[in-house]
């Protein structure tokens, strides 16, 4: 009797994070405190954002007293906006984060970014996504090209491969030697494209 394997289930979630203006000189030295806390750093793009554009990624601020304050700050100078993957993503990140008032957050987490760079309630160094749902929403936002695939990691990555990449790439190889074309490298292409509908859908950019 033929058991049928379930098709493995690759989930690694992602969450946006942004360096804000008034620290963009600190990129480097927080990129490494954010790959040292296990992060993946799947795409990264430096910008600015016009007070349009503030006002549309913070809409759901608006009406808020601060929210003109907010708009003029994101858009006073460029950022560097990062997409962050691995597990639990969004929680790890806020975590990493601290409160969103630096001045509280030296006092509660002093060991947390917004502690350690930000300045007051507003200027409060760098930016995460509340949610998985507002995590989607802004790295569309910011980078709307981005292809939200999950990103395979460990066993099933390893399950992935075996299940679906190898058995069609060892049918290419066993016809490639048959058929002995004059350029195997473009036939073995083509001939993948046609054979394999299970095609994995695990691409991504990184952009600087």
């Amino acid at each position: 009797m033929e058991v049928l394997m379930p098709e493995p289930q690759i989930y690694v979630e992602r969450t946006l994070a942004i360096i804000k203006p008034d620290i963009i000189d600190k990129e480097e030295e927080i990129e490494d405190l954010i790959l040292r806390s296990g992060f993946h750093i799947i795409q990264k793009r430096k910008l600015q954002l016009s007070p349009e554009q503030c006002s549309n990624f913070y809409a759901e601020q608006f009406g808020k007293v601060f929210f003109p304050n907010l708009t003029a700050y994101m858009s006073s100078g460029p950022i560097v906006a990062m997409v962050l993957a691995r597990n639990c993503a969004v929680s790890y990140w806020k975590e990493l984060l601290g409160p969103s008032n630096s001045l509280r957050a030296r006092i509660t987490h002093p060991h947390s970014l917004r502690a350690l760079y930000g300045t007051d309630e507003l200027r409060n160094g760098l930016h995460g996504s509340l949610n998985t749902s507002s995590a989607e929403k802004e790295i569309r936002f910011i980078f709307p090209e981005a292809i939200l695939e999950p990103v395979p990691t460990g066993q099933r990555a390893r399950d992935y491969l075996n299940l679906y990449v190898k058995p069609t790439l060892l049918a290419g190889l066993t016809a490639l030697c048959k058929e002995k074309p004059a350029d195997p490298m473009i036939w073995l292409a083509d001939w993948l494209v046609e054979h394999n509908p299970n095609k994995p859908k695990l691409q991504y950019h990184i952009s600087q």
